[in-house]
């Protein structure tokens, strides 16, 4: 007979399941626009999306360890998953970096931001349910790997105000480094998150910058 925890773990893993394919549909839309559009923000924007896409399944293989047995230690898969996440982060936040430069010395401008605020008005509105949503079953389970999956959910929702925000700034005023502002603001949430991808692998449970011990001596 299926308990009532069983059926909340596995409403986590098909959580879990659906932040990993919407982010890959996102990040395909993104890129193919921000590219299309000349927009470095929402292409951006695509690659922290694959990018997440790793950090999904890492958070999918850590729900079902726990399903298991809550006093496992993190899996080899997930140690791995953590540390690729942690250097794509690191990669992107130096590749936009890069791509500022560029930008301000050919003095690109986008052709339009429009796709940028469709995209991030769309994911703001997914990524705040998906947040509560893991949040309220990680109460439920008394899980804190899975609340700090909740809380981190929630860098994703200010990646994409932040992308929204530059989006129509250009979009009403032309303004030429609205786009820019918009990738630096996706380089400082980059890096917090490829920070906080290594402290996890360090055996700490991260709630977005708040970290505590997995298993206080």
């Amino acid at each position: 007979m299926i308990t009532s925890e069983q059926k909340l773990y596995t409403r986590a893993y098909q959580l879990s399941l659906f932040t990993i394919v919407y982010n890959i549909f996102e990040g395909v839309v993104s890129m193919f626009f921000g590219y299309h559009d000349g927009t470095l923000a929402l292409f951006g924007f695509g690659i922290d999306s694959f990018i997440e896409v790793m950090s999904g399944i890492g958070i999918a293989v850590m729900i079902v360890r726990i399903r298991r047995n809550a006093g496992n230690v993190k899996s080899k898969f997930e140690t791995t998953a953590l540390r690729i996440t942690g250097v794509s982060f690191y990669l992107l936040s130096a590749g936009l970096l890069a791509g500022i430069i560029s930008d301000l010395v050919t003095r690109h401008k986008p052709q339009t931001t429009i796709w940028g605020i469709i995209i991030s008005s769309v994911s703001i509105l997914t990524m705040i349910w998906l947040t509560y949503a893991k949040k309220s079953i990680g109460k439920k389970l008394h899980s804190e790997p899975i609340i700090a999956d909740a809380n981190c959910t929630r860098i994703c929702v200010y990646m994409s105000v932040v992308l929204l925000a530059s989006s129509l700034i250009y979009a009403l005023t032309r303004f030429a480094y609205a786009d820019l502002l918009g990738v630096a603001g996706l380089i400082y949430f980059s890096v917090s998150e490829g920070k906080e991808a290594f402290e996890k692998i360090e055996g700490k449970e991260c709630s977005c910058g708040k970290c505590r011990n997995e298993h206080p001596a």
